[in-house]
Protein backbone atom coordinates (compact mmCIF):
# COMPACT_ATOMS: atom_id res chain seq x y z
CA UNK A 1 0.00 0.00 0.00
CA UNK A 2 1.21 3.00 -1.06
CA UNK A 3 -0.27 6.66 0.42
CA UNK A 4 0.17 10.02 -1.15
CA UNK A 5 -0.73 12.96 0.90
CA UNK A 6 -2.04 16.16 -0.78
CA UNK A 7 -3.40 19.28 0.78
CA UNK A 8 -1.41 21.91 2.72
CA UNK A 9 -0.13 25.02 2.60
CA UNK A 10 0.03 28.72 3.90
CA UNK A 11 -3.19 30.07 6.07
CA UNK A 12 -3.22 32.50 8.54
CA UNK A 13 -4.59 32.24 12.13
CA UNK A 14 -7.80 31.61 12.35
CA UNK A 15 -8.15 29.90 8.87
CA UNK A 16 -8.94 26.34 7.34
CA UNK A 17 -7.42 24.09 5.22
CA UNK A 18 -7.90 20.82 4.05
CA UNK A 19 -5.20 17.63 3.71
CA UNK A 20 -5.93 14.62 2.02
CA UNK A 21 -4.16 10.75 2.28
CA UNK A 22 -5.25 8.77 -0.97
CA UNK A 23 -3.87 4.88 -0.60
CA UNK A 24 -2.84 3.09 -3.41
CA UNK A 25 -1.45 -0.28 -5.07
CA UNK A 26 -4.79 -1.99 -3.53
CA UNK A 27 -7.94 -1.35 -2.19
CA UNK A 28 -7.32 -0.81 1.76
CA UNK A 29 -8.76 -3.29 4.20
CA UNK A 30 -6.47 -2.47 7.11
CA UNK A 31 -8.24 -1.46 10.34
CA UNK A 32 -7.37 2.81 10.76
CA UNK A 33 -5.84 5.55 8.80
CA UNK A 34 -4.86 8.53 10.56
CA UNK A 35 -2.80 11.68 10.58
CA UNK A 36 0.32 12.55 12.79
CA UNK A 37 2.30 15.60 12.69
CA UNK A 38 5.95 17.13 13.54
CA UNK A 39 6.83 20.58 13.95
CA UNK A 40 10.88 21.41 13.57
CA UNK A 41 12.77 20.49 16.39
CA UNK A 42 9.75 18.18 17.65
CA UNK A 43 8.60 14.75 18.16
CA UNK A 44 6.03 13.25 15.59
CA UNK A 45 2.74 13.30 17.45
CA UNK A 46 -0.67 11.94 17.24
CA UNK A 47 -3.24 14.27 15.56
CA UNK A 48 -6.32 11.95 14.56
CA UNK A 49 -7.56 8.74 13.32
CA UNK A 50 -10.35 7.16 11.68
CA UNK A 51 -11.41 3.11 11.79
CA UNK A 52 -11.57 2.15 8.12
CA UNK A 53 -14.90 0.49 8.62
CA UNK A 54 -17.00 1.45 11.96
CA UNK A 55 -15.88 5.14 11.27
CA UNK A 56 -14.89 5.83 14.70
CA UNK A 57 -13.08 9.17 15.58
CA UNK A 58 -10.40 9.78 17.76
CA UNK A 59 -8.68 13.04 18.38
CA UNK A 60 -5.26 14.51 20.22
CA UNK A 61 -7.31 17.71 22.78
CA UNK A 62 -4.96 19.67 20.94
CA UNK A 63 -7.22 19.71 17.81
CA UNK A 64 -10.47 18.33 19.13
CA UNK A 65 -13.09 20.57 18.10
CA UNK A 66 -11.58 22.32 15.49
CA UNK A 67 -10.15 19.07 13.29
CA UNK A 68 -12.23 16.21 11.33
CA UNK A 69 -11.23 13.26 10.17
CA UNK A 70 -12.84 11.44 7.60
CA UNK A 71 -12.77 8.68 5.08
CA UNK A 72 -13.98 7.96 1.56
CA UNK A 73 -13.90 3.81 1.27
CA UNK A 74 -14.64 4.26 -2.76
CA UNK A 75 -11.93 6.21 -2.92
CA UNK A 76 -9.57 4.80 -0.30
CA UNK A 77 -8.73 8.70 0.34
CA UNK A 78 -8.97 10.09 3.93
CA UNK A 79 -9.26 13.62 4.52
CA UNK A 80 -8.51 16.01 7.81
CA UNK A 81 -10.30 19.24 7.41
CA UNK A 82 -8.56 21.48 9.49
CA UNK A 83 -10.38 24.79 11.22
CA UNK A 84 -9.25 27.36 13.11
CA UNK A 85 -6.00 27.39 12.62
CA UNK A 86 -3.30 28.34 15.20
CA UNK A 87 0.40 28.94 14.59
CA UNK A 88 1.29 26.19 16.77
CA UNK A 89 -0.11 23.41 14.34
CA UNK A 90 2.31 24.39 11.80
CA UNK A 91 3.86 21.13 10.83
CA UNK A 92 4.80 18.65 8.23
CA UNK A 93 1.60 16.28 8.19
CA UNK A 94 1.87 12.72 7.98
CA UNK A 95 -1.08 10.27 6.89
CA UNK A 96 -0.22 6.55 8.03
CA UNK A 97 -2.59 3.29 7.71
CA UNK A 98 -2.51 0.42 10.13
CA UNK A 99 -3.36 -3.04 9.95
CA UNK A 100 -4.56 -2.96 13.24
CA UNK A 101 -5.57 -0.04 15.36
CA UNK A 102 -5.99 0.15 19.04
CA UNK A 103 -6.48 4.06 21.32
CA UNK A 104 -3.14 5.76 21.87
CA UNK A 105 -1.38 3.64 19.54
CA UNK A 106 2.30 4.92 18.99
CA UNK A 107 3.46 5.27 15.46
CA UNK A 108 6.17 2.54 15.05
CA UNK A 109 2.51 0.51 15.25
CA UNK A 110 1.59 1.67 11.94
CA UNK A 111 2.23 -0.15 8.49
CA UNK A 112 2.52 2.62 6.14
CA UNK A 113 2.81 6.26 5.53
CA UNK A 114 3.07 8.79 3.55
CA UNK A 115 5.23 11.64 2.23
CA UNK A 116 4.17 14.25 4.44
CA UNK A 117 2.52 17.60 3.81
CA UNK A 118 3.56 21.14 5.29
CA UNK A 119 0.84 23.36 6.90
CA UNK A 120 2.19 26.60 7.93
CA UNK A 121 -0.24 28.67 10.04
CA UNK A 122 0.98 32.47 10.21
CA UNK A 123 -0.08 34.87 13.48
Amino acid sequence: VQLQASGGGLVQAGGSLSVSCAASGRTFSGAAMGWFRQAPGKEREFVAAIRWREQSTYYADSVKGRFTISRDITKNTVYLQMNSLKPEDTAVYYCAAGRIYYNNMPPSRYDYWGQGTEVTVSS
